[in-house]
């Protein structure tokens, strides 16, 4: 009996020492499990921290959190403007599955939840909590959740969210704990790599406004240099169409001078209204103009710009109000991230340095070609004082010698080249008119000039550029009224010339002296057909009665027409009979060959044609 009780007694203690040696090896588990864990979470919170891009640190983050909780699903949401997720990143579901799943979510039911209330969250069933709402078609089902925030100073930046804990029913305090602690460190990463990034885009900001600024001070044609920054702001902001729109000719309207990106072919050229249009409003404003999504925009109408496709989007102008040059437009793609302050600030700064870059451009094409009206009146000057100056002296040497030289032929070829020194002053007398086109003033409204202006635009009816010659003070001795009555009168001759005649070459001399301005028109073409209309003929012959002059129709030597138009300076009686001399002449002309066909306007009123039209 003693002996079997001391055997009871011996295995008594046996027993409690295996139970302690069982406990003790649990709690040496679980220590080695607690340093295990605390060893990854150390060694997920370094990995993390060592990446600089925004996008790997994220993804790190959700990959890390999924280890450390040995959960199946895991994901990370990017708060909006603490409104809605604007980013969603995943792990563990396949692409396949994400794509079959829809659209990502945006931060409603259990998910919005953490967005509304930014602390630690544990569900064991997350279809018994009161915000679920259940699953979309194709989605894993899921049962437990563990969702803590990240913040990145005092800013929610976004949510863990980890579903399925591997082993268990549900995620325990010590999984919230360690979830925890990996989102402060995460917030550090995170806030290290925005500053990477924010210092790498200021950087390409740089850049791009230095591109800018050389290809404008270079020389680059403003379309180049426009297409150069409107490249380099999508690109920084990754949007899918850009636009530059200038102020409209003519009309109260932005027309969009350069379009890239999406519709970038069905966009270029258009005119946009001010109202009903983000570059309007911006440009209306003189200030930055930010839409969320351009397809619900109550500022911006469809029938104004095709938004099919487009979301969040920015205008901001290209200059201040003293100086505003026009509007630059990005948008992203339908669903894209709105765009955010530090976007929006760069973008002032950079298309304010881009106007300001425009300005400086054109002060310096200013002042080139300030430079060169400058050197073309110094070649003018030089031209007046000393070419005709030793040509008029040279003619009157020669014209003096006519009298020393004895055979016949010799005086004549003497006399011939007088005058051709004459045709040669009066060429050059042209030039010189032509080099000071630019003048403001009344130089600018004087009779030579404008005579000028209407022998070049001829150039695109004719095809070839008429000759000219002038001589006589035109621009001080002819009054305003003979002045306007001649312009006009050569006006409808080159048009003659041009739809009737089919010249290929056209001889003008303006003449003012001893009273008279005369305008003759020879050209080479095929004369005055026999009964052809006379509207515009006869408009130029009432245009000289009116002035007391004639006008006198004959063809030339080498076959044509030559019109002489006559008037006197003072509007009086010009010699030869006035206006009865001029329908006499536009009547026998009209007997002898007949009108060339439709000769000008047909104006059924006879009211004088205007000078720019035929």
């Amino acid at each position: 009996m003693s002996t079997s009780g001391d055997r009871g007694g011996q295995q008594l203690p046996r027993l409690q020492l295996d139970q302690l040696l069982d406990e003790l090896q649990l709690r040496i588990d679980e220590v080695r499990g607690t340093r295990d864990r605390v060893h990854s979470l150390l060694e997920a919170v370094l990995t993390v921290g060592g990446e600089l891009d925004l996008r790997h640190v994220l993804r790190r983050i959700v990959e890390a959190a999924v280890v450390l909780v040995d959960a199946e699903y895991g994901a990370l949401g990017v708060i909006e403007h603490g409104e809605r997720l604007a980013q969603f990143i995943p792990v563990g579901i396949s692409a396949e599955r994400c794509e079959a799943i829809g659209p990502l979510p945006r931060g409603h039911g259990v998910l919005g939840e953490l967005i509304r209330h930014p602390e630690a969250l544990r569900i064991p069933e997350l279809q018994d909590h009161p915000s679920s709402y259940g699953f979309p078609a194709n989605h894993p089902p899921m049962h437990s959740f563990l969702g803590v925030p990240i913040r990145v100073r005092d800013e929610v930046f976004g949510n863990l969210y980890l579903t399925e804990k591997r082993g268990a029913k549900e995620f325990d305090r010590e999984d919230e704990t360690v979830l925890q602690t990996l989102a402060v460190g995460a917030g550090v990463a995170i806030e290290n790599a925005r500053l990477y990034e924010e210092a790498r885009r200021r950087q390409r900001w740089i850049e791009a406004g230095g591109e800018v600024t050389n290809s404008l001070l270079s020389g680059a044609h403003q379309e180049e240099v426009l297409g150069l920054m409107l490249d380099r702001a999508r690109s920084i902001l990754q949007a899918g169409l850009g636009t530059v729109s200038l102020p409209a000719e003519g009309v109260d309207g932005l027309r969009i001078a350069l379009a890239q990106g999406t519709a970038a072919d069905t966009l270029e050229g258009r005119t946009l209204p001010m109202q009903g249009t983000l570059s309007g409003t911006a440009f209306t404003r003189v200030e930055l103009t930010v839409s969320d999504d351009l397809r619900t925009d109550p500022r911006v109408r469809r029938s104004a710009l095709p938004v099919e496709g487009l979301g969040p989007a920015v205008a901001v102008p290209l200059g201040a109000s003293d100086g505003l040059r026009g509007v630059l437009l990005v948008a992203r793609e339908a669903g894209g991230e709105r765009f955010g302050p530090e976007e929006t600030d760069a973008l002032v700064g950079f298309a304010g340095q881009a106007a300001l870059a425009m300005e400086l451009a054109q002060r310096r094409r200013d002042a080139e070609q300030l430079a060169l009206y400058e050197d073309r009146d110094r070649i003018a000057r030089d031209l007046h004082d000393l070419a005709i100056q030793r040509l008029f002296a040279t003619g009157m040497t020669l014209q003096s010698a006519v009298r020393f030289v004895t055979h016949p032929q010799g005086a004549e070829r003497l006399l011939r080249a007088v005058d051709d020194l004459d045709e040669t002053i009066k060429i050059i007398r042209t030039t010189i008119f032509g080099l000071r086109r630019h003048e403001s003033g009344p130089a600018a409204r004087g009779l030579r000039l404008r005579v000028l202006h209407q022998v070049q635009e001829s150039v695109a009816a004719l095809g070839f550029l008429p000759v000219l010659r002038t001589e006589g003070l035109l621009d001080t001795d002819v009054p305003a009224p003979v002045a306007d009555h001649l312009v006009a009168v050569l006006g409808e001759a080159l048009s003659n010339a041009a739809r009737h005649a089919g010249a290929s070459a056209v001889d003008i001399t303006v003449s003012a002296g001893q009273g008279l301005v005369a305008l003759t028109v020879t050209d080479d073409g095929r004369g005055l057909p026999a009964g052809g209309r006379r509207s515009g003929l006869a408009n130029i012959a009432e245009r000289a009665r009116e002035l007391g002059g004639e006008l006198s129709l004959d063809p030339p030597a080498g076959g044509g027409t030559r019109l002489v138009w006559r008037v006197p300076l003072d509007g009086g009686a010009a010699p030869g009979g006035g206006g009865a001399a001029a329908e006499r002449d536009v009547r026998e002309a009209g007997a002898d060959r007949g009108d060339r066909g439709d000769r000008g306007d047909d104006d059924a009123d006879g009211s004088a044609p205007d000078p720019g039209r035929a």
